[in-house]
């Protein structure tokens, strides 16, 4: 029987989801987009559910007729 050994290879990181990973990277593409998707789809929800009443100055006009516009 010999004694041979198997240098084990240098592992590569790994992504969450399990894609290898080039020297420096912290996560691959996929992942990079997925993460720009639910940040932009957490700000599309947010401003779905704002109303415009509510972005005005409190006790502020709330139309032309409330500012005193002449529409003469």
């Amino acid at each position: 029987m010999t004694e041979t050994t198997i240098a084990p290879q240098e592992e590569s990181p790994d992504c969450a989801c399990g894609a290898l990973l080039e020297p420096g990277q912290i996560h691959c593409s996929k992942c990079l987009a997925r993460q720009r998707w639910e940040r932009r789809e957490k700000a599309r929800r947010r401003a779905v559910r704002r109303r415009a009443i509510t972005r005005r100055p409190p006790r502020g006009p709330l139309g032309a007729a409330a500012m005193g516009v002449i529409w003469s």
